[in-house]
């Protein structure tokens, strides 16, 4: 992928009160961290922006759809600048059908494998802070329930604070309960 190279990123958003929770812990580390803000989401699925239609997409795919309830596994950190620090889900099987949906329905199907995470940090910081910040955090929750997918459009690299801030929410739509 080029720089300039732009994608659709669909994104599985936390309801209240998770998301108030996640947003909370967000703001409060890129304050500390001098980091981007951005909002909590689970990305379930990547394509090339080029013939994209996200509101068609998600009006193919959403409807009669349920809100997704995601486990809990646990914080942690890597090398990759979108996976700075972040909460690991279990995989669950209405999250995999609903992102091979949205595969199908897509202009262009990419290969994305699908590994449910919610990223709480974007910062490039050494591994002995990732950890410490991995260990101190927890959570008041075992899951969270999520009910909105929004289709963000942004750089197909992510590793500055200017790509997250470039990021522009397309489409979205709601889960029913």
């Amino acid at each position: 992928m080029t720089t300039r190279e732009r994608i659709i990123t669909y994104w599985l958003c936390p309801a209240e009160p998770a998301r108030r929770h996640f947003a909370e812990i967000i703001n409060h580390l890129a304050a500390r961290f001098e980091a981007p803000v951005f909002e909590p989401h689970v990305t379930i699925y990547v394509t090339n922006a080029e013939r994209e239609k996200p509101n068609e997409v998600l009006a193919k795919v959403l409807p009669g759809r349920q809100r997704c309830r995601l486990s809990v596994l646990g914080l942690n950190c890597s090398d990759k600048f979108t996976q700075t620090l972040f909460v690991r889900f279990a995989p669950q099987t209405e999250l995999a059908l609903l992102s091979e949906d949205l595969r199908r329905a897509s202009a262009t199907q990419s290969d994305y494998q699908l590994k449910p995470h919610l990223s709480l940090l974007y910062k490039t910081m050494d591994w002995e802070t990732k950890r410490e910040l991995a260990s101190s955090i927890t959570l008041p929750f075992a899951d969270a329930i999520f009910d909105t997918v929004k289709a963000v459009r942004s750089p197909a690299r992510i590793e500055s604070r200017e790509d997250v801030e470039s990021w522009r929410v397309v489409a979205e739509g709601k889960l029913t309960e």
